[in-house]
């Protein structure tokens, strides 16, 4: 079993920065790819970014691209993934979930494991 844990979500007003983590438990096949979600009220959860153990390969959803960065570490075993997220918008307010799985995808029902979440508010 793979448990992730997400920190860093708060409030900020537009324009300003914030950096997400979430610390993977260990690494598993099942878990090689670790991404971001996010999920607003009344709305259906989106994909934000994705990336490999290996760094090899990302993706960014269309409305974050150029302001958001996704970075993976690997220490001791655990992963850790990062979201840089820069110039936030009102928009972006959302509950954020790290999530991983085999393979990435912007498909949610294709990861196996979930994290409990992290509000992130921007206000204008």
């Amino acid at each position: 079993q793979v448990q992730l844990v997400e920190s860093g979500g708060g409030s900020v007003q537009a324009g300003g920065s914030l950096r997400l983590s979430c610390v993977s438990s260990r690494y598993t096949y099942s878990s090689d790819c670790m991404g971001w979600f996010r999920q607003a009220p009344g709305k259906e959860r989106e994909a934000v970014a994705g990336i490999y153990t290996d760094n090899t390969s990302t993706y960014y959803a269309d409305s974050v691209k150029g302001r958001f960065t996704i970075s993976r570490s690997r220490y001791n075993a655990k992963n850790t993934v990062y979201l840089q997220m820069n110039s936030l918008k009102p928009e972006d307010t959302a509950m954020y979930y790290c999530a991983a799985a085999g393979r990435c995808s912007a498909n949610p029902q294709r990861y196996n494991y979930w994290g409990q979440g992290t509000q992130v508010t921007v206000s204008s």
